[in-house]
Order: C-alpha cells, then sequence, then structure tokens
C-alpha cells in the first residue's frame, strides 16, 4: 500500500507542513510507503492557463506538469491533503493544483450525450484541514457543511474517490505549538489507522 502526501503551505515551518511530516512518519511506522509533493516548495503553477483550456476543449494534451502529478496520484492508493483554511476552502495553491490534475479524461469522462464516468475509484482520499476557528463556531456557520459539499461532494466523491477521513485541527491561532503537538500526533496515528482498517478490509476475502 502506498501513500501520497500533498501538502500546501509556502512556508516550511509552518504548522501545516509539521501536521504533514507527522501524518507521513505515523503512515511509515505503519508499514505504508509515503510519497510527499510539497507544492510550494515544487513551484507547482496553479493557473488554468492555454494549455490547460485547450485539453479541456479537447484539442490539445496535457501539460507535462500535470501529468506528472496525475502519475504520483496513479502510484498511490491513499492520497493525504494538508492545508490550512482559507475562506472556508483550501489556499489557492492547492485549488489550483485540482483545477488543474483532476481533468476530464483522467479524474472523470464527459462528453455530451455519453454517460458520465468516474474514474478515480481506487483512491481513498484524506482531508487534513488546519483552522484557525474553533469548532463551535464551525457548527454556528454551517462550515462544516459548505466544506463537505464543496471539497468532500465537490470533488473527491465527484471523481469517484472515497473520503477516508477529514480531519480539522481547530483553533491553530490561538494555542501554543506545544499545545498542539499530541493532538498532532494523534491526526498522524488516526490516518495511518484508516488506512490500515481499509487495507484489511479490501484484504478480506469475498
Amino acid at each position: 500500500m502506498t501513500a501520497l502526501v500533498v501538502v500546501s503551505h509556502s512556508d516550511p515551518d509552518s504548522l501545516t507542513h509539521h501536521v504533514a511530516r507527522s501524518i507521513s512518519d505515523a503512515i511509515r511506522a505503519a508499514g505504508v510507503t509515503v510519497e510527499t509533493a510539497d507544492l510550494a516548495a515544487e513551484n507547482f503553477d496553479p493557473r488554468f492557463a492555454t494549455a490547460d483550456l485547450n485539453l479541456y476543449r479537447g484539442n490539445g494534451t496535457t501539460p507535462t506538469d500535470v501529468l506528472a502529478e496525475q502519475q504520483r496520484i496513479d502510484r498511490a492508493d491513499h492520497l493525504v491533503l494538508a492545508f490550512p483554511m482559507y475562506w472556508w476552502s483550501m489556499p489557492a495553491l492547492l485549488k489550483g493544483w485540482i483545477d488543474r490534475v483532476f481533468v476530464s479524461g483522467w479524474a472523470y469522462e464527459y462528453s455530451p450525450g455519453a454517460a458520465f464516468v468516474k474514474k478515480l475509484d481506487r483512491l481513498v482520499v484524506h482531508l487534513v484541514v488546519i483552522a484557525g476557528d474553533e469548532a463551535e463556531s464551525f457548527e454556528r456557520h454551517g462550515v462544516y457543511d459548505a466544506f463537505r459539499t464543496q471539497v468532500e461532494r465537490g470533488i473527491v466523491e465527484y471523481c469517484g474517490a472515497t473520503v477516508g477521513s477529514t480531519t480539522i485541527l481547530y483553533e491553530s491561532d490561538t494555542r501554543t505549538r506545544e499545545d498542539l503537538v499530541t493532538e498532532i500526533d494523534e491526526i498522524g496515528v488516526a490516518v495511518a489507522a484508516r488506512m490500515q482498517d481499509q487495507r484489511a478490509c479490501v484484504d478480506q476475502p469475498s
């Protein structure tokens, strides 16, 4: 079993990166092969440019950088997205990565008059969100419902992938790093355990 951990934050010393490293360590300790994609460090271009439009319109080829990202995901059984919450959703860098990588012909297949085909049904996605607000505020304002509609349903399930887990680290702006350490470690262990549980289900004889 393999996992691809994608982290989206420009500061390598950020809490988001710390969480991503903790998750990667826990996954490796569980016997899972891990690959990491640091979108900021790798200078991934999130802009949906002319080459992307041509591909969408059916008269172009997949840009080289997009193809490389698709191949990384193809190598993985589990995809972990670690990112801070911006405006009830994800940073522009990660959103642009999804816009460019999760395209028709690879993530799904659509053409007028034909049945819609979801193509990522083999993939399990884990969402790990670093949030500044508190859980009570999320509940009161319907933030989680909005997040589920936008990301879990609108992206992951739309392409046929399974949401393996969604974890939100609350109050990241008001708690000290020391106060968050234990919870961060627990998140990594929990994500690794979900992967192990899902592998056990797959390995069970039918």
